[in-house]
């Protein structure tokens, strides 16, 4: 079996390994008005969707992981990934380039070689954000995964009212509807009345709006995980 370490490298780095069974059935989603300097900092990657097989058979062994986003010296961000390795903690770091509109990147695969393009689909700067990634390692290998960041720092006033968000290519995302009538932001999940200090666990609702942003992309509930807490190369570099 696989060790935890090797699992994450593809996982952690959004997807790296995965391996699509069915075509895609929506288009990656973009927020709105996307601002990148708000979206720096740390975060806990909580929660994975994919329809591999790859990540079916190993999603039961993998846990959280820190994920610090930086801006690069050469612009696009760093997304540095710490995970536990035999006992220590280890650090992968992923360069994501600008590729279209604020908000969408594209980045090489260290494992492939190849270049998929990642999303900030859906975030409010300081509680979750919602990622999609998708890419092509060859003729009928396809991947596509969505990403739970959750964390907890100083609340910020919510984002505007009324905006109807956009994916990379510049088509509205399949989900953008509320229920009801209701406008999208109503869907989304209300700002912490209170929140001690950063958290690795994402909110009851938090979890339960990445379920319906993972299904709306087509991945089914056997595809979508949230990863079990852990204090191990969480904390030391904040």
């Amino acid at each position: 079996m696989a060790t935890p370490n090797r699992l994450w490298m593809g996982l952690l780095l959004l997807g790296v390994l995965g391996v699509l069974q069915t075509p895609a059935p929506a288009q990656a989603a973009l927020q709105p008005n996307f601002e990148e300097d708000k979206f720096l900092g740390r975060w806990f990657t909580s929660g994975l969707a994919s329809n591999s097989s790859w990540f079916l058979e190993k999603k039961k062994v993998l846990s959280m992981c820190k994920s610090v986003v930086a801006p690069a010296a050469d612009g696009g961000l760093n997304l540095t990934s710490t995970f536990l390795r035999k006992d220590q903690c280890e650090t992968r770091t992923l360069l994501l380039r600008p590729a279209g509109p604020p908000g969408c990147y594209s980045y090489t695969s260290p494992h492939w070689s190849s270049t998929h393009e990642v999303s900030v689909a859906e975030t409010d700067y300081e509680t979750y954000a919602l990622l999609y990634t998708e890419g092509v390692r060859g003729p009928g290998q396809d991947f596509r995964m969505a990403t739970l960041y959750s964390t907890c720092p100083t609340p910020r006033p919510p984002p505007g009212l009324g905006l109807r968000p956009r994916g990379c290519l510049g088509a509205p995302r399949a989900w953008e509807q509320g229920q009801n009538g209701d406008p999208p932001d109503k869907r989304r999940p209300k700002a912490a009345p209170h929140c001690p200090g950063r958290s690795q666990n994402p909110r009851a609702e938090v979890k339960e709006h990445f379920t319906t942003f993972a299904k709306s992309l087509g991945f089914t509930e056997e595809g979508i995980v949230f990863l079990p807490k852990t204090d191990k190369c969480m904390e030391e570099h904040p």
